[in-house]
């Protein structure tokens, strides 16, 4: 490359979004969840997974938002999907499950995803085993909240449509 040619920087821009689209809010899933209902009910009752989505989505369309729900055993899918959640969500709303109590790669994550993060519990993990009483999503989190069962997941939707008004 001899010449004298100087390369001239491309600057990409991305297209406005219109004003009245949807905010999209990321809903994960960590492990076990995809056994609600049928996993110890007298903890965390007997809605499955599938009806606390159904209620989240609706939820979400009353305030204004879309959502992407997901459920995985894997914590790398989550991470995954944490990192996908900079450039294609306004937040995330997580229900890590137990990777809550032992996961810095998805407290990592969510602190690089500089986006709102609101922890959802289905029980009062204050209540349980000690070891619960220590989360790491937390320390990401604008808000937790525990113990409400599946409605917690409309309260925190309630809460995030304030924080990326």
């Amino acid at each position: 490359m001899g010449g004298s040619a100087r390369e001239t920087p491309v600057l990409l821009q991305s297209s406005p979004q219109p004003s009245d689209m949807p905010k999209q809010v990321f809903v994960l899933n960590g492990p076990n969840l995809n056994l609600l209902g049928t996993r110890e009910p007298e903890i965390y009752g007997r809605d499955t997974l599938d009806d606390v989505r159904k209620r989240a989505e609706a939820r979400a369309a009353q305030l204004g938002l879309t959502i992407s729900f997901r459920q995985s055993n894997h914590e790398g899918e989550l991470i995954e999907w944490i990192q996908e959640a900079r450039s294609e969500a306004s937040g995330i709303i997580l229900n890590a499950g137990a990777f809550t109590h032992t996961s810095v790669g998805i407290l990592d994550a969510l602190q690089a995803s500089q986006l709102p993060v609101i922890e959802v519990h289905l029980s009062n993990i204050f209540r349980r085993e000690s070891f619960r009483h220590h989360s790491y999503v937390s320390l990401a989190a604008k808000g937790v909240i525990c113990g409400l069962g599946g409605q917690g997941y409309e309260f925190a939707l309630d809460a995030m449509a304030k924080l990326v008004a």
